[in-house]
This record gives structure tokens, sequence and C-alpha cells, in this order.
């Protein structure tokens, strides 16, 4: 597995240089990254359970896709390139708002995200890599909102703070 980096930023989404990955989640740096929320005509939202092997939050639920930008690489076309490479297809989506958060995952790790959040509606079925998810489901809001309030350790941090603010965007622009 090669080293991965994120792009480090200020409160303003500014970059400030790089770092690995690992390092910047030990340290809590704050860095850039986006989450993907995909919905389908009928309004519920593609969830993703998060691969057995993965370094935190193993199996845990979480939203479409949430990853980082590499150096030099937009937002957007990251968020296009990982929706492709854990998901399996591609679909149009655009950048809704953004926010910060910092978060303990466990393992002496800790989310610092400038959080760039991206909505779009597919009716594509996934096919997702077995490295990164090893479960999907549509669901609607209010049977997610009850599910995350009842189980909430069945989700990961990042997606219950960043279902907060997608469910405060869609109140404010409804």
């Amino acid at each position: 597995m090669s080293v991965e980096y994120v792009i480090l930023v200020n409160q303003k989404d500014k970059p400030l240089g790089t770092m690995e990955k690992m390092t910047a989640h030990e340290k809590a740096r704050l860095h850039r990254a986006f989450s993907v929320f995909i919905f389908n005509s009928k309004g519920q939202l593609l969830l993703q359970q998060r691969a057995a092997q993965k370094y935190h939050s193993p199996l845990l639920w979480t939203n479409t896709v949430c990853s980082h930008p590499r150096q030099g690489e937009k937002t957007i076309d990251a968020a296009h390139r990982r929706i492709e490479e854990e998901m399996g297809f591609d679909c149009e989506f655009y950048e809704a708002f953004s926010f910060v958060y910092k978060a303990e995952v466990g393992q002496g790790l800790t989310e610092h995200e400038f959080d760039h959040v991206f909505i779009g509606i597919s009716n594509v079925e996934p096919s997702p890599n077995p490295d990164e998810v090893c479960g999907w489901k549509y669901i609607d809001l209010n049977t997610l909102e009850k599910d995350v309030e009842e189980n909430p350790d069945n989700y990961t941090i990042w997606f219950k703070i960043a279902l907060a603010e997608v469910l405060a965007y869609f109140r404010k622009n409804s």
C-alpha cells in the first residue's frame, strides 16, 4: 500500500502544505476532506458499510463516500474518483456546503477536517470494491434519523456529524 498524503488547510480552507495521512490523524491536524451523499429518486440515502479491514471505524455504516483529495486535485474530481473506486459507479453531484469538525475515531486517531459536502441523485445500483465496502443500502431519512438515535454505535462519528449538517441544509433550503 502506498503512502497517502492529505492537504493541510486553515479554517478558511487555504492550503498550508501536505502531511502523511496517518500522521495528520495522529496529530489531529486540520486537512481537506469531502463527503458525498447520493440519494435515489425516492429520496433514500445510499449508505455504505465500511470494510472489516479498514484501519479505523471498520464495519460501521457511513455516507455514500468520504475521503481526501490529493495535492493538485480538485475536490470535486477527487469525489468522482472515490465514488468510482469505492462504489463502482459515478453520477452528477454538486457541492452543497462545507464545514469544519473534529472527532476522535479510536486508536489514537482524530479526524479534523474541512469537509466539502456533495449531494447528488442516482438510481444506479452500486458495485462496491470489497477492499473498501462490505455492504450498502438505501434508507429513507426518517428511518435513518431514528436508527442513528437508537443505535449510534453502528455509524461512523463523522457521518453522524455530517448527517446533522445535511439535514439542516435541507431544512434551510426546502
